[in-house]
C-alpha cells in the first residue's frame, strides 16, 4: 500500500508540473504576441523593439523544435541589429542579440562556436553601457558563458572569468535569487562544497525577502525554476558532503 501510495503522489506531482509548464508557455506566447503586436505597430520605438527582442528569446525556451528556435532567435537578432543600427549604445540591443544569438547557439553542431565568441562581445558591450541591466544580467551571463563553453585554444572558457563575473552580478543584485543560485550551480560543477554550502545558506536567508519583493503572475515561472534549481543544488551538496537542513518552514 505504502508504495501505492509513493507511486501515486509521484505521478500527480508530475502531471501537476506539467500543467504549470503549459500554462506558462502560454503565458510566454501571449506575450509574444503582444510584444510582436506593439514593435509592428512602433518599428522605431526602441524600447518596443527590445521587448520584442526578449520575448523572442523567452519565447525559444518553448519551441517545439530547433527550426522553431532558430526562426525565433532570428527575429530577435534582426531587430537587435536594427536597434543597435539606431544606436549602437543601447544596452537591451546588446544584451538581447548576445541572448538571442545563445538560442540559436543551441541548433547548431557547426558554427555554435563562432556565435560564443560574438556572444561574448555583445555581453562586454552591454555590461559597459549598463551593467545593473536584468538584475546584472550582462555579468552573469558572461560568467556562464565562460564557464560552461570549451576553453582555449577552442572557445572562450575561463574559470577564472567566470568566477569574476558572477561574483560581479552577485554585488550589483545580492538580492536577486538567479545570481546567488548561478553561482551555488557554478561552484557545485566545481566541486567545491564550501563555497556551495556558504552560498546556499545565503540564498535561504535571502529567500523570504525576495519573495516578498519578487511577486506577480510575471515572477511565477522564474520562481518555480528557482525552487527546483535550489532543491536540486540541496541535494547535490548533499551527496557530496552529507545532509543539509532545509531552511525553516521549507521556504
Amino acid at each position: 500500500m505504502r508504495t501505492a501510495i509513493i507511486l501515486l503522489l509521484a505521478v500527480t506531482t508530475a502531471r501537476a508540473a506539467d500543467d504549470q509548464q503549459k500554462l506558462f508557455a502560454q503565458r510566454i506566447q501571449a506575450e509574444y504576441r503582444r510584444a510582436q503586436s506593439e514593435y509592428h505597430a512602433r518599428t522605431n520605438d526602441a524600447a518596443a523593439a527590445w521587448q520584442f527582442a526578449r520575448a523572442c528569446y523567452d519565447m525559444g525556451d518553448f519551441a517545439a523544435d530547433d527550426h522553431q528556435r532558430e526562426s525565433l532567435a532570428n527575429q530577435g537578432i534582426a531587430v537587435c541589429r536594427q536597434i543597435l543600427g539606431n544606436d549602437p549604445k543601447s544596452a537591451p540591443g546588446h544584451y538581447y542579440l548576445a541572448m538571442n544569438m545563445g538560442q540559436l547557439a543551441r541548433t547548431k553542431m557547426l558554427g555554435a562556436l563562432k556565435l560564443v565568441k560574438e556572444m561574448e562581445v555583445e555581453f562586454k558591450a552591454a555590461l559597459d553601457l549598463n551593467d545593473h541591466l536584468d538584475f546584472g544580467g550582462p555579468a552573469r551571463s558572461l560568467g556562464m558563458l565562460y564557464r560552461d563553453a570549451p576553453g582555449w585554444p577552442t572557445s572562450v572558457g575561463n574559470k577564472r572569468k567566470a568566477s569574476t563575473y558572477l561574483e560581479q552580478a552577485m554585488k550589483i543584485a545580492p538580492d536577486f535569487p538567479e545570481n546567488r543560485m548561478s553561482l551555488i550551480e557554478t561552484y557545485l560543477k566545481w566541486r567545491d562544497t564550501d563555497s556551495s554550502k556558504r552560498e546556499l545558506d545565503a540564498l535561504d536567508a535571502a529567500w523570504p525577502a525576495a519573495q516578498k519583493s519578487l511577486t506577480g503572475q510575471q515572477w511565477e515561472r522564474d520562481w518555480a525554476d528557482w525552487t527546483a534549481r535550489r532543491e536540486d543544488a540541496r541535494k547535490k551538496l548533499a551527496d557530496l558532503t552529507g545532509p543539509v537542513r532545509s531552511p525553516r518552514n521549507g521556504r
